[in-house]
């Protein structure tokens, strides 16, 4: 059974750093695309920034663009999002997701993502 596990989520005050993990298990994703997309209440599910499955290449939400890094490590199965200088609009669930189609360009769209982890809150405080 393929399982997104995200950890990492927190309370912050604004302008603070957080590093959210996702561990895959039940399958390897070397060969795939990760996203991450955050949800906030009341709101749709967003994009917030997606990987290759090289690593060779990152997408970010212009929201998000210069505070906010993905990056991967396929030995591990694991895909992070650093986030910098925290803002209160960025409070929201934090998802990751990830393409069960091999070697596909990274993602914009919750549609092109196949897999999703339960979740992380992540909370701003100003």
């Amino acid at each position: 059974q393929v399982q997104l596990v995200e950890s990492g989520g927190g309370l912050v005050q604004a302008g603070g750093s957080l590093r959210l993990s996702c561990a895959a298990s039940g399958r390897t994703f070397s060969k795939n695309a990760m996203g991450w997309f955050r949800q906030a209440p009341g709101k749709e599910r967003e994009f917030v920034a997606a990987i290759s499955w090289s690593g060779g290449r990152s997408y970010y939400a212009e929201s998000v663009k210069g505070r906010f890094t993905i990056s991967r490590d396929n030995a591990k199965n694991t895909v992070y999002l650093q986030m910098n200088s925290l803002k209160p609009e960025d409070t929201a669930v934090y998802y990751c997701a990830a393409d069960s189609r091999d070697y596909r360009p990274a993602g914009r769209t919750p549609l092109e993502y196949d897999y999703w982890g339960q979740g992380t809150q992540v909370t701003v405080s100003s």
